[in-house]
This record gives C-alpha cells, sequence and structure tokens, in this order.
C-alpha cells in the first residue's frame, strides 16, 4: 500500500519506455508525501488551483466549473456554476473597504467571454461582467489600489464590483496573454513578442476614475513571450518560446541580463557530443518562472534551470528531469524545488552544493549545454579561471509523486498541510505528509479514549 501511495499507481504513458530521466528507488527516505487524497468533481482537464487563505483552495478548468475545497481534509466546500465554457483565467481578491469587513473574492475568466466575482464565503456569485469582445487571458490583481486588470485583446482596469475604470485600445488580435505587476503604478504585459509597459493614474478630476496610459513598448524578444514573473521592486524576468530569458529593471525597464543567442555550431565546437544540433519548439520553450528573489527557477522543455541573479548564470540543472515538458516549477521554504510535467509525475528537488573540480567545464550562458550563447574560447578560459574556486551546485532528485495518470497542470504547496495537484485526468490529488497525518491521527484517538474515559468515571 504504501509503494502505491509513494510511486505506484498506474504508470505514465512513456515511463515505461527507456528514458534518459533521472529515477528514484521505493524507499523514498526524504519524500514526506506518502498519503494522499484524491478529489474528484471535475469532468475535464483541471488546469488551475489559486489559493484563498492558509486552508482553503479553489480549482478550475476546462468543464467551466469552480471547486473551493478544504486542503486538509479535502472537503468540498462550494461548487461554482456560472460559466458555459472553460475557465482561461482565476484570481484571489481580498479586499475591504472602510465600511466593510474583509471579503475573500476571486474572480474567474471564461472562454464564454464573460468574468464572474465569486464570495468565498458563501459560494455566491457576486457579479458578473458580459461585454468583452474576446476571450481574457489573463488577470492581475493590484491589492494597494484595489483594483484589478483583465488582459485579452484590450487592457481593462476594474474595481471589485467590476465597475470598469478605463481601458485601452485595441492591441492585437492575439491580445495580452500574462500581465506582471511593477512598482509606480505599472504592470507589463505580453502581447506577441513584444512587452508593453502600461502605468495607470488617478483621475485629476476628483473622482474615483483612472486613466491607463502606454509607456514604453521592449521589443528584445525575437520569439512569443511565453512566461513572466515579478521577482522583487527592482528586476522582473520574460521567457519566450525559444528559450530566451531576458532579466529587466523594474524602474526603467532597460535590459539587466539576457541568454538570448540562438544555436551556431561554427562556434561551439566543444559542444557536448550527445546534445543535438537542433531543438524542436517545445523542447526549449520557457513554459514557467519563479524566483526566490535569489534566483530564478525556469521550466524550460523537459529540463528545470536555476539561474543566478547576480552572477547572472546557470548554477544548477536537470536538462532531462521529466520524460515530457515541465509546466509548472516552484521553490519550497528551504532548499528544494518541486516540478510538475505532461508525462503525469509530480517531482521533488533538492539544490545542493558541490565543489567544483578544476577541469569541470563553466556554464557560461543559460543555455550553454544546448549550444545556446556565443562564446569564444577566450571568454570559456576567463570564465573558467573568474568561477574556479566558486561553488557549484546540482539538483537530486529526492521525491517522485506518481498518481496521476495524465498531464499534471499545476500545483499549491500548503506547507504541513501538503501539495494540491491537478491534471488532464480531470482529478486534484492532495499528498499529505504520512507521519504528520498518523500523529493525527493517534491523538485524535487518544482524545476520544480519553473522553470515555471519563465518562465511565463519572457514571
Amino acid at each position: 500500500m504504501l509503494r502505491w501511495l509513494i510511486g505506484g499507481g498506474r504508470e505514465p504513458q512513456g515511463l515505461a519506455e527507456k528514458s534518459s530521466v533521472q529515477t528514484i528507488g521505493e524507499e523514498q527516505v526524504q519524500n514526506p508525501y506518502t498519503e494522499l487524497l484524491v478529489l474528484k468533481g471535475h469532468q475535464d482537464i483541471v488546469r488551475f488551483l489559486v489559493q484563498i487563505d492558509d486552508y482553503r483552495f479553489a480549482s478550475a478548468g476546462d468543464d467551466g466549473i469552480i471547486f473551493l475545497w478544504n486542503a486538509q481534509t479535502g472537503e468540498k466546500l462550494y461548487e461554482l456554476h456560472g460559466h458555459t465554457h472553460k475557465i482561461t483565467a482565476i484570481a484571489p481578491f481580498s479586499s475591504s473597504d472602510v465600511t466593510e469587513e474583509e471579503t475573500d473574492l476571486i474572480i474567474t475568466a471564461s472562454a464564454d467571454r464573460t468574468v464572474i466575482v465569486w464570495d468565498c464565503a458563501s459560494g455566491r456569485q457576486v457579479q458578473k461582467v458580459s461585454c468583452f469582445h474576446s476571450t481574457v487571458k489573463c488577470l492581475t490583481v493590484l491589492q494597494r489600489l484595489n483594483v484589478w486588470l483583465s488582459g485579452g485583446s484590450d487592457l481593462c482596469v476594474w474595481n471589485r464590483k467590476l465597475d470598469l475604470l478605463c481601458k485601452t485600445s485595441h492591441l492585437t488580435d492575439a491580445g495580452i496573454s500574462a500581465l506582471v505587476e511593477l512598482p509606480k503604478n505599472c504592470v507589463a504585459a505580453a502581447v506577441g513578442k513584444e512587452l508593453i509597459i502600461f502605468r495607470l493614474s488617478a483621475s485629476n478630476n476628483g473622482s474615483e476614475g483612472w486613466n491607463i496610459l502606454e509607456v514604453k513598448r521592449l521589443v528584445d524578444h525575437q520569439d512569443n513571450i511565453s512566461s513572466l514573473v515579478s521577482v522583487n521592486d527592482l528586476t522582473f524576468v520574460t521567457g519566450s518560446h525559444l528559450g530566451e530569458l531576458i532579466v529587466w529593471d523594474a524602474l526603467d525597464w532597460t535590459k539587466q541580463a539576457s541568454e538570448c543567442n540562438f544555436w551556431d555550431p561554427s562556434v561551439h565546437p566543444d559542444v557536448q557530443p550527445e546534445i543535438k544540433l537542433s531543438q524542436s519548439p517545445h523542447e526549449t520553450s520557457v513554459q514557467h518562472l519563479t524566483s526566490d528573489e535569489e534566483c530564478v527557477f525556469a521550466a524550460v522543455g523537459k529540463g528545470i534551470y536555476v539561474y543566478n541573479l547576480q552572477m547572472k548564470r546557470v548554477i544548477a540543472c536537470q536538462r532531462t528531469a521529466h520524460d515530457s515538458s515541465v509546466l509548472h516549477i516552484e521553490k519550497l521554504p528551504n532548499r528544494q524545488l518541486i516540478s510538475c510535467s505532461e508525462d503525469g509525475s509530480v517531482r521533488i528537488w533538492e539544490l545542493r552544493e558541490k565543489q567544483q573540480l578544476p577541469a569541470e567545464p563553466i556554464p557560461t550562458g543559460f543555455f550553454n549545454m544546448w549550444g545556446f550563447g556565443r562564446a569564444n574560447k577566450q571568454a570559456n578560459q576567463a570564465a573558467k579561471k573568474m568561477h574556479e574556486n566558486t561553488p557549484v551546485y546540482f539538483l537530486e532528485l529526492v521525491g517522485d509523486l506518481i498518481g496521476h495518470s495524465s498531464a499534471v497542470q499545476m500545483f499549491l504547496y500548503f506547507g504541513e498541510l501538503g501539495l494540491a495537484t491537478c491534471s488532464a485526468d480531470h482529478l486534484i490529488i492532495l499528498w499529505k505528509d504520512g507521519e504528520r497525518e498518523s500523529s493525527l491521527r493517534s491523538l485524535t484517538l487518544f482524545k476520544k479514549l480519553a473522553q470515555n474515559g471519563g465518562l465511565q468515571l463519572r457514571l
């Protein structure tokens, strides 16, 4: 039973075939997730999980239904119906007025071209808007300003009652695919290959109105931007379908660092022979980015990469972390990472330091292992000398969670309450710390026995 809970279940397609992906045995001593709860209710692919508070989360996907769950017990709290097509974006929005108590809300957008605000305490629909000319692909809440933004063919600014405050003119047919908040009331919007910076400002006439102004267009990417993440108030990072990564200054929107060079075999005679000379787009696409302010963690193709912002280089990588594309990656409060993939697996990695050997080649580009980055022999020698005494790191596989039978879209980490994953198999799985759950059950049993003993003594 324990084997199934940790790493058994039905083997996802592709894992039975010969693969270069790292494996781990049944004795996963560093993997606490030895129990699981399977949550059923969705009728199609579950694409989104969003945390509401310390113990509640919402799920949504292609069936157009939103479920609210208890992360501790797995109890279904509410089932929200209101959309007629798949959910395309979801965001939490905790808000309060001077005259009202704080309210936990979630906002959902759908391919039915509507946006709905839901009350998480009651499960009721607060407001619905159906005035969109295209599907809303992303939602971003500016908590400090008590407004939220929707991105599609237009960028719209709303208050929590779904009053439209202002909007941009029609951008492109492709529309905005991702948004990130920047300092000074600015946001960055990914529109195809371009990154557009917008600034929000309050109206000067004393009303509650807002204005939104396009202030800059950044055209440094050579392919469509696929991922966007804020590092801190000074830095944000973008990634593209062709494996470009650019680090931006969040205040003046200039490039701080970039790894944008493409494959050129003529300048890489010493590239490892097992690396293919050409890469298909899905093998180099930056699917997801996250950051802990010190490093950026990138899900790229089948691999995961740790890019140090101060050193401006990759310090650790697993080129084949999964058998298929990595869809989501997160850094835990400790030195661990979790990644999930189209192959149906969820894997736990630990970032560890090793002493670098003098003869070991140093990666000088973000994807030098693929041949990305134009560096001549002199630059390589200089890099080797500069980093000769610099510690390097490696990612060690410490846990492999096999429970889903199809692509795992994303996950949420709830600390001691465990891990929630969602998949194309229509399921949500809560992965639990087996030792903690066993202790809780023993404590509950002890309390019941103590209560029963106390009743008998009184009788």
